[in-house]
Parts: C-alpha cells; sequence; structure tokens
C-alpha cells in the first residue's frame, strides 16, 4: 500500500510539474498573434489564396532543390563519377570525385 501511495504522489508530482513548465510555453503575447486572426476570421477566397500561395512556394523550394542537387551530381560526373556502374569500390571512388570536384572549385576561385 506504501509503496502504490508514493508511486501515485510522484505521479502527481510529476503531472504538476510539467502542466507548470509547459503552461508558459503556449502563452502568446499580442505581437506574435497572427494579425489576421485578431480582426476577423479569413474568407473561402483568402483561405484558397493563401493554399495557392503555401503550394506555390512548397513547388519552388522543391525545384530549387532538385536543380542543386542535379548540378551537384553534374558537377561529380565531370570529376568522374559514374553513379549508373555497380563498382564495388563505390564510396572511394565518390569521396574522390569529391575531392577533385572541390579541388577544381577552390582553383577557380
Amino acid at each position: 500500500m506504501r509503496s502504490t501511495t508514493s508511486k501515485l504522489t510522484l505521479a502527481a508530482a510529476t503531472a504538476a510539474f510539467l502542466i507548470g513548465v509547459a503552461a508558459p510555453a503556449f502563452a502568446q503575447t499580442e505581437a506574435s498573434a497572427p494579425a489576421a486572426t485578431a480582426s476577423q476570421p479569413l474568407t473561402k477566397e483568402q483561405k484558397a489564396q493563401a493554399k495557392a500561395q503555401a503550394k506555390a512556394q512548397r513547388k519552388a523550394e522543391r525545384k530549387q532543390a532538385r536543380a542543386k542537387n542535379n548540378a551537384e551530381l553534374k558537377k561529380l560526373e565531370d570529376a568522374g563519377y559514374k553513379p549508373a556502374l555497380n563498382d564495388p569500390n563505390y564510396p572511394q571512388n565518390l569521396q574522390d570525385a569529391q575531392k577533385k570536384a572541390n579541388a577544381a572549385a577552390g582553383a577557380s576561385q
């Protein structure tokens, strides 16, 4: 009975501590609150426009990341790396191409 009571006391104290710590984390000041929700709710058109804008931004970010990856792969291929080969020296070939590409980039600057 005593161990059950001490376990319950410990659990209650832990829960109280966590609630006390978490409450300030959810507090918002007026400066951090979004302006649109403070004045009036968004209309369907505004929501659709915001959603379309967010989608376009994600698409642009993906396109930029893909272009960056393709440029890096092209640079490695120019340095001698062949990703299509089933090469037993795979990590070493890639590392050699990276060193070569980095050396060429350092020399051109």
